[in-house]
């Protein structure tokens, strides 16, 4: 918490005033005039709003020396990051030849209400690559590669794994060109004679060879229903996939793989056929982030003076490393600067820069007189009259960028034959920079810690500054049993935008290897010798709540069911439920009695008949026997899975 700053004159205007005539009183009993249509009362009141704007300014002294004094120390502002997501750009058509998305290709929510559209821009340049299905083969039980093509292009029933199925049975398709990060329809005529699997989900996967391996390719949409009836395949193909020999073809590969079933899941006691087989490409993926770039800005002129500084347009700076391309000409032409967090270690000739994010300035080296008289430079300066530019930067971000998965459905610059863009997943990452209250609040913390991570807060604080997207962190002693001596457990939740209608998905809780790669490289640069690191997520209990209510006469009974599904939800929530609305607490345990206030709040409900609580895996979907009180260990959130609430109208 911040000291407090004193109030060095508390009088205000119209203290100012009240004294100003009791003065008159004393000095002058002659004027007893004092309305305010006195002119001379005009006169104080005047000279007493002018004393109340000094005394402003005499109380923000100390503001302006705890701010100076942050400044010294190397506190500043922490600039807003930029939210990414992937957004896949469907084409009207299959095409002949490629098309080229742009590198920083705008695309954008739809505006709603009144609010201006968040705007996305492409970080690399995407090729929508053309294809076509070269090749069919088969490979059942680890034998060798069987070219099926010549079968299937007479319109024989090929089968696609062996007569009775195997785990590891597969049908390899060649496209006739490799197609990273595309979008491809396999139209396949299929057919299952016999009892088979579900067609909701069958044990199959899909999977694209790339220069690492067998990759798992997301499924976007699939008709044929496990291969049991003809129908479309829609897959995303992952960035690495490269053309490999398979047989004695070479081609882009794509294999659909038998996989063990789960326990509740039917297998194949049949092989499925294939009588005719299609490919072509239907779009293509690329990363976007909430950021304008900007190119090619002026920045002036160089004075020649160390420690000259120039601010950039546009402000604050997000989305890259490094943040800004400076580059200067001089007598060779345009020469690039890089990026340094400071200049201790910079010599006379290093072309070095130090840029605030948050402001956008730009400082150059300073001069140092050393002890012995002679003047040091840290960091080389651009020669008089050079032209200085930012040859690319990016700015923008926020907590406006965290969109739901879906909400990006715009397209603000024209491609040729896209014709509509959507993003699969939500945007995540987008956070807003710190005001200067919460640099203030953060400033005794960091200047206990010193950038070392001794107590269970350190580590906290030091994870956030590490990733300041996270939407929660807690620092736990790790159990020597299961981490070893002297271990510390940082659990890391990250910040999940939810899905249309306020629901979580499991998997959006699960931070990512990168996030945690990250924090676990930033603190090992700062624990103490001996000290060992556990970061990763935290358990996460699922709760199914079955309750019965009583609805008042007349109520709407589907949106009291509604209103309740949706209280549950936003009570059992991670993140924002709780009693305080800022996230469950860590090992609080869920108790039937506060489920039950929740839903007697809901508005159209008379009476609460029965509130019951089950213990359920989000993974697996098993739930547990009902009970009043679901107990969790200190290092477990909470979260809502599949709850079932039964609405009757009326109180009989």
């Amino acid at each position: 918490m911040a000291l407090p700053s004193p109030n060095l004159d508390d009088r205000r205007f119209q203290q100012f005033v009240d004294d100003a005539k009791r003065y008159i009183q004393q000095r002058a009993p002659e004027w007893t005039d004092h309305n305010v249509s006195d002119p001379g009362i005009t006169l104080v009141e005047t000279v007493a709003h002018l004393a109340d704007q000094i005394v402003y300014r005499l109380n923000r002294v100390p503001e302006k020396n705890h701010l100076a004094f942050l400044d010294l120390v190397g506190i500043t502002l922490f600039p807003p990051s930029a939210a990414r997501t992937d957004v896949t750009f469907w084409l009207s058509a299959p095409q002949e030849d490629p098309v080229l998305v742009p590198l920083g290709t705008q695309t954008a929510t739809v505006r709603a209400d009144g609010d201006e559209p968040v705007v996305f821009s492409t970080e690399r340049e995407l090729t929508i690559v053309p294809s076509a299905l070269a090749h069919l083969s088969v490979q059942n039980s680890g034998r060798p590669v069987v070219d099926r093509g010549a079968d299937v292009a007479e319109s024989k029933d090929v089968l696609c794994f062996s007569e009775s199925p195997q785990v590891g049975d597969c049908m390899l398709l060649g496209l006739s060109a490799a197609v990273p990060h595309c979008a491809v329809a396999l139209r396949l005529d299929s057919r299952v004679d016999g009892v088979g699997v579900d067609p909701r989900q069958p044990p199959l996967v899909w999977e694209a060879w790339t220069a690492d391996g067998w990759a798992e390719c997301e499924i976007e949409r699939d008709t044929t229903g496990g291969l049991n009836r003809p129908g479309d395949v829609v897959l995303h193909v992952p960035g690495g996939h490269v053309l490999s020999r398979a047989g004695r073809h070479e081609a882009g590969w794509l294999r659909c793989r038998v996989t063990a079933p789960a326990a509740t899941q039917p297998f194949y006691t049949t092989s499925p056929t294939v009588r005719s087989a299609e490919a072509f490409t239907v779009g293509g993926t690329a990363p976007t982030v909430h950021a304008e770039t900007v190119y090619d800005e002026a920045l002036g002129e160089s004075t020649g003076l160390p420690g000259q500084r120039v601010r950039l347009a546009n402000a604050p700076i997000v989305g890259d490393l490094p943040p800004v391309q400076l580059q200067a000409a001089e007598y060779d032409g345009w020469t690039d600067w890089d990026v340094v967090a400071h200049f201790a270690g910079s010599g006379p000739r290093d072309r070095h820069i130090t840029v605030d994010a948050a402001t956008g300035e730009i400082a150059f080296g300073p001069a140092v007189r050393e002890a012995d008289g002679t003047l040091r430079q840290y960091g080389a300066v651009p020669a008089k009259g050079a032209v200085l530019r930012a040859r690319r930067y990016r700015t923008g971000g926020g907590r406006t960028g965290n969109v739901a998965r879906g909400a990006i459905r715009t397209l603000r610059d024209s491609v040729p034959y896209v014709t509509e863009v959507i993003n699969r997943e939500a945007a995540q990452g987008g956070v807003d920079g710190e005001t200067v209250e919460e640099a203030k609040a953060r400033a005794p913390l960091t200047l206990r810690a010193q950038d070392r991570a001794v107590t269970l807060r350190d580590y906290e604080e030091l994870a956030r500054h590490a990733a300041p997207e996270t939407a929660r962190i807690t620092c736990l002693e790790g159990d020597e049993e299961k981490h070893g001596a002297y271990a510390v457990r940082v659990l890391v939740v990250p910040r999940a935008v939810p899905d249309p209608g306020g629901r979580l998905r499991f998997e959006q809780l699960v931070p990512a290897d990168a996030l945690l790669e990250r924090i676990t490289g930033y603190l090992d640069q700062r624990r103490l010798i001996g000290t060992r690191l556990s970061v990763g997520p935290p358990y996460y209990q699922g709760v199914t709540v079955v309750a019965t209510l009583h609805a008042f006469r007349g109520a709407d009974v589907d949106r009291v069911r509604r209103d309740a599904h949706d209280a549950l939800y936003r009570h059992l929530d991670p993140l924002t439920g709780g009693a305080d609305g800022n996230g469950w607490r860590f090992g609080r345990p869920v108790q039937s009695g506060e489920v039950f206030a929740v839903l007697q709040r809901v508005p159209g409900v008379e009476l609460v008949d029965e509130v019951l609580l089950h213990p359920a895996d989000p993974l697996t979907g098993k739930r547990g026997d009902r009970t009043e009180r679901i107990d969790l260990d200190p290092p477990s959130l909470v979260f809502s899975y599949d709850h079932h609430v039964r609405v009757i109208e009326g109180l009989s």
